[in-house]
């Protein structure tokens, strides 16, 4: 059982990868972790899995006066857009082009930032599992799975601590597997089920993957 809130990213990453424990036997597989947030949660699930652990790059697409409410998301060359919300708050097209092009920026300045010129793993034949922080309406997690779905894995798998039951839904149609450990029936935003839901900055993110690519070189080294 879980019992909400988590303390913090790290815990939730802990338990989720307990729950995705059976993929210990999948050698092919990646972590793929969303930034910012979804980094210490994707740290702790690969560290568990024994898996390389790697970065998607998601930028919500932020309603122009109310930038914390997602008119759609963006992650690599896949673009989501909520046309019905776009329309029904009459948004213009050249506001939408706007936004997109400054989280596009946004978007290459932290690939820039976080991989220092290394290129993105080979997810080929691969088993990809997309992680993050929690989904609040789904749509930064769906145009992350689009994204990799253009670099062939053999199968796209999403892992996260919480979930609304809405998000749940639009993922679980577009990946071969779900695992969400907590649907509340009122979900608000993601930090309301962390007790410790401080911002996770770029030295964090850094960090953190130096870190596991060290650990990966170890468990490589060991085994020869």
């Amino acid at each position: 059982m879980v019992y909400l809130p988590f303390e913090d990213r790290l815990e939730a990453g802990r338990m989720l990868a307990a729950e995705l424990s059976h993929l210990k036997a999948a050698h092919d597989g990646v972590v793929l972790a969303l930034t910012r947030g979804g980094v210490p949660v994707g740290f702790e699930v690969a560290e568990l899995l024994g898996l390389p652990l790697d970065i998607v790059v998601a930028r919500k697409l932020g309603v122009p006066w109310q930038p914390e409410l997602a008119m759609g998301a963006i992650a690599g060359t896949a673009r989501i857009l909520d046309e019905p919300m776009i329309e029904e708050l009459g948004i213009d097209a050249e506001d939408v082009d706007e936004i997109v092009a400054h989280e596009q920026a946004e978007m290459l300045r932290r690939e820039s930032v976080y991989r220092a010129d290394r290129p993105a793993d080979d997810l080929h034949g691969k088993t990809a599992i997309l992680v993050d922080d929690g989904l609040a309406t789904g749509s930064t997690m769906l145009a992350a799975v689009r994204h990799v779905r253009n670099m062939k894995p053999a199968r796209v798998i999403v892992g996260v601590p919480v979930a609304s039951k809405q998000a749940c839904d639009l993922v679980r149609r577009n990946v071969d597997d779900l695992i969400c450990l907590a649907v509340p029936e009122t979900f608000i935003a993601v930090g309301e089920w962390y007790r410790d839901f401080d911002q996770v900055n770029d030295i964090e993110v850094r960090r953190l993957l130096a870190e596991s690519r060290s650990r990966q070189r170890a468990m490589s080294m060991a085994v020869r």
